[in-house]
């Protein structure tokens, strides 16, 4: 389903400029790095991936991390699994303010650094450590994985976009140093269904676009996802937080019935609240994508 099929959004486009001067000095440091650890949200995995990234990495190893591994059912997990192992990618899940799967991520950056060594040895060089950078869309938890990595709190992370601002290199350990680098987000988003699912999951600045439409397109692609998927989602999730169920509503019509039925008939309240529920995962553990091979 088109999710932008159904409203006459606004286009979603957000490209500040600390992003901007990010992304420049980002590309300059690129060659000092032997891996590139790319961070997605993985409720969202195809939504989060970033069209330059390939460009980005060359030759160089990339490690793969799906983040919010919590938000997501162990049985949606392992179709992502399948599904990027057919890709022949290896990715792995972490949950990174909790340390989840963080062990793995610092493996597999080290793990990259042996080959490295070994033709610094061969060419009479002393041994350094690996230097890797952490890219991804804002909000994903780039911030939170180095900070787990690292064993304490050295770099900011918060729940919204836009909080790193500069490049950072963090000695993690004698084996592995560390790049931190702000969000980076494609200069124009051409996949507004996508761009939609940026705004839903909080991926993407809050200034780009407006809480009721957003809302109510997420109201619709639950609803269908209910409908083609139901085994992989939580039965009835907006009737189980809210007493009031969605499936015989557009999702703009539940909006202003759930504003009548609980937030005294404030729609923009109503809208916020029903994006912040899903964000802190109080709806359930709902994915907004499923593999595109998936067989429904």
């Amino acid at each position: 389903m088109a999710i932008t099929n159904n409203y006459k959004l606004n286009l979603i486009q957000w490209y500040p400029g600390h992003i901007a001067k990010a992304e420049k000095n980002l590309k300059e440091q690129l060659s000092r790095v032997d891996v590139v650890l790319e961070v997605r949200d993985a409720r969202i995995p195809l939504a989060t991936h970033h069209p330059q990234i390939g460009e980005w990495v060359g030759s160089k190893t990339r490690v793969l991390v799906l983040n919010r591994l919590d938000m997501i059912t162990p049985q949606v997990r392992s179709l992502w699994i399948d599904w990027f192992r057919s890709q022949g990618e290896v990715p792995y899940f972490t949950n990174a303010k909790q340390g989840q799967g963080v062990i793995a991520i610092s493996k597999a950056a080290q793990a990259a650094g042996v080959e490295l060594n070994q033709r610094r040895r061969d060419r009479g060089m002393l041994p350094r450590p690996v230097r890797a950078v952490v890219i991804g869309f804002p909000n994903v938890g780039k911030s939170a994985l180095i900070n787990r990595l690292l064993g304490r709190r050295v770099v900011e992370s918060a729940a919204r976009p836009g909080v790193t601002r500069s490049l950072r290199w963090v000695r993690i350990s004698e084996q592995l140093e560390l790049l931190d680098a702000p969000g980076v987000i494609p200069v124009k988003l051409e996949n507004q269904d996508a761009a939609l699912k940026l705004a839903i999951c909080d991926d993407i600045g809050q200034a780009s676009y407006d809480n009721q439409l957003v809302a109510s397109a997420f109201v619709d692609l639950l609803n269908e996802l209910q409908a083609t998927a139901s085994d992989l989602f939580p039965q009835l999730p907006l009737q189980s937080r809210y007493e009031l169920d969605s499936t015989n509503h557009t999702g703009e019509a539940y909006l202003h019935a759930l504003a009548e039925h609980r937030y005294k008939g404030d729609v923009e309240r109503t809208a916020r609240q029903l994006l912040t529920d899903f964000r802190k995962g109080m709806l359930g553990t709902l994915p907004l994508e499923l593999p595109p091979s998936w067989d429904r």
